[in-house]
């Protein structure tokens, strides 16, 4: 009769350590898909960004060449 109620409590024990070993794993499945997630988000940001800078900067150019305050000036014509 011993024999069989430490057979037992060593199953209870066992079942109870692999339930919380699965656990532990699907816990850390889950946070694995969520950074993984986060991961793509900042990566399309980051393409998002990129491109917005891009335009932003071809923007900047087009000001400056247009504007004569960034021209370069010949100061030997100014002077004739």
């Amino acid at each position: 009769i011993m024999n069989c109620d430490i057979d037992d409590m060593e199953n209870q024990v066992e079942m109870e350590e692999k339930t919380r070993l699965i656990n532990q794993v699907l816990e850390l499945q889950h946070t694995l898909e969520d950074l993984s997630a986060r991961v793509d988000a900042v990566k399309e940001e980051n393409l998002k960004l990129k491109s917005e800078n891009q335009v932003l900067g071809q923007y900047i150019e087009n000001l400056m060449s247009a504007s004569s305050v960034f021209q370069t000036t010949d100061t030997k014509s100014k002077r004739k």
